[in-house]
């Protein structure tokens, strides 16, 4: 993403001109456009005209329109950001207060104004124009015959290729079929990896699987690309890392980046950073219950007693429609940083996000125990009944 410009005043109002430069860049902008912002985009119109003998035709034009914004729409997948909304500005071709969508586009910027400029947003614009914080690493999750090909940016992960293909069982004195199934797998798993992992931003891939089935995929991808002088594979042996997963589904690669060499291979990741953050807050969970806290609640009556040393919350709740439940959320984040406590924001598009989706979105650990937390939400759901 490109900064181009910024222009907030003291009250926190302002506007900011930014370029996409990248498919991630999207996402960013998803979290950054709310409900009631005032969008500046160049983008495509159908207009009707009218010639001197009265016909009418239509055309379609190239033009700039400013929107109240009404509804915003993310593909994942594509990474396609469409947004509805009002005109708000006087243009020759849409009336004041005509309805139009905007899809954002890669390298053509736009404008985003805003009434109130939060703490999380700033800093997600921060991070987002931020060339360190790139897509480093690529995943390959699989078992016989089901292999996942995924991007893991910091802020989401994608899933680029699914593989599936029948694997027969073996028979006693018969392993053709098999076999051949097992290499037809292996080479369509191969041609995955080449049409879609960027080998030079790429920095590790991993291949994660149960039992034996990444030494034998990797041992058939480097054989073949032997005999086949693979010039792209064999230059970027060193980046291929096998690790331990419990299957070739999506969700075994959060055991993966728990796994202690991808992580200090992965250390200046974002997405590792969660991981272990979120295996921390459940180890904490385990073992001191008193010091491992999830549900707003809790947590904000935790940061009262400044006892939180990290707090996880998922970036899913600050696009929440409510102004002011989203405005909790925010002070919190601040709070908590006054604090000197540190703050991790997943994404709700990472393995790990999803897994703190399922704890409320919001969870902390504390620096030290705090009990009485617990019986004060007991003795006063006591005195409710």
């Amino acid at each position: 993403m490109k900064l181009v410009r910024k222009n907030i005043e003291k009250d926190n109002a302002g506007q900011v001109t930014l370029v996409p430069e990248e498919p991630e860049d999207m996402w960013h902008t998803y979290n950054l456009v709310q409900v009631g912002d005032s969008l500046r985009a160049s983008t495509i119109r159908k207009v009707q005209t009218e010639s001197s003998t009265g016909s009418v035709g239509s055309n379609r034009v190239r033009t700039t329109l400013t929107l109240c914004v009404e509804a915003i729409d993310f593909d994942s997948q594509a990474c396609q950001l469409r947004v509805k909304g009002t005109n708000i500005q006087e243009n020759e071709y849409v009336k004041m207060g005509a309805y139009h969508t905007i899809e954002l586009e890669p390298n053509r910027q736009f404008t985003l104004a805003k009434k109130q400029w939060d703490s999380v947003v700033l800093e997600r614009i921060e991070q987002a124009c931020d060339p360190a914080w790139s897509a480093d690493v690529a995943a390959v999750v699989m078992q016989e015959g089901l292999a996942h090909i995924c991007l893991v940016t910091p802020s989401m992960t994608l899933t680029r290729a699914k593989v599936e293909v029948n694997i027969p069982r073996k028979r006693k004195g018969n392993c053709s079929q098999h076999d051949r199934a097992l290499v037809r797998f292996y080479e369509q798993v191969v041609q995955a990896i080449q049409r879609h992992i960027h080998f030079d931003v790429v920095k590790c891939i991993l291949v994660a699987s149960p039992g034996f089935v990444r030494e034998q995929f990797c041992d058939y991808m480097f054989q073949q690309a032997v005999k086949t002088d693979n010039k792209l594979l064999l230059e970027n042996r060193s980046k291929f890392l096998q690790v331990h997963a419990s299957s070739g589904h999506k969700y075994s690669l959060k055991e993966a980046l728990c796994d202690p060499t991808v992580a200090s291979r992965l250390s200046d990741t974002k997405a590792a950073g969660e991981v272990k953050a979120l295996d921390d807050f459940y180890k904490m969970l385990q073992h001191e219950p008193d010091r491992a806290f999830y549900g707003l609640k809790q947590v904000e009556k935790a940061n009262e007693a400044m006892a939180i040393d990290t707090l996880l919350i998922s970036d899913e709740l600050f696009r929440h429609q409510d102004v002011a439940t989203r405005s909790r959320y925010v002070r919190l984040v601040d709070s908590v940083k006054e604090n000197a406590g540190t703050v991790r924001i997943f994404s709700s598009l990472h393995v790990s996000g999803e897994q703190l989706s399922q704890l409320t979105g919001v969870a902390a650990i504390l620096r030290f125990p705090v009990p009485e937390l617990s019986d004060q939400e007991d003795d006063s759901s006591s005195e409710e009944d």
